[in-house]
């Protein structure tokens, strides 16, 4: 990947995305696709205050994952209704001056699931919505997708 000053002018999400799984799959359609790398439970809570020197990060334990059968090669998450962070295997490092939008792919919003649409310059946690029945989720899955760089 470029060093970011390298990137006033990027246009392709591919030349600025590292650690994708698979990549003909990740980048078959518009944007570049972004796989689950861990699931976490907020065990203690955050602080935010106006000023920011009393913001204090909350606390999180990797959520429990386990193998459908012995001959599995990854693991699975079973998640009930409720909200978990999510962390990607991908990484993305634009300058402080770019933006790329993230969105959750239609497959997750339609087994009940969600994330935020959200505009950043680097692939942090997100907080991911679990409703009805909850959700199994594969190790690796593809859950969202980068769509656009500003």
């Amino acid at each position: 990947m470029s060093s970011p000053a390298d990137l006033s002018c990027v246009t392709d999400l591919r030349t600025v995305v590292d650690g994708l799984v698979h990549e003909p799959t990740q980048t078959e359609g518009p944007g570049v696709d972004c796989t689950v790398e861990e699931v976490f439970e907020v065990t203690t809570p955050g602080r935010i205050d106006f000023g920011g020197g009393e913001l204090e990060a909350a606390g999180v334990e990797a959520h429990d994952r386990e193998f459908r059968s012995p001959d599995d090669e990854y693991e699975w998450w079973h998640l009930d209704a409720g909200q978990y962070l999510v962390a990607f295997n991908e990484s993305l490092d634009l300058p402080e001056d770019r933006r790329a939008v993230i969105q959750p792919r239609d497959a997750l919003l339609a087994r009940g699931a969600s994330h935020p649409t959200v505009h950043t310059a680097t692939l942090d946690r997100l907080p991911l919505s679990v409703g009805g029945a909850g959700l199994k989720l594969k190790e690796n899955a593809r859950i969202s997708t980068l769509i656009d760089i500003e």
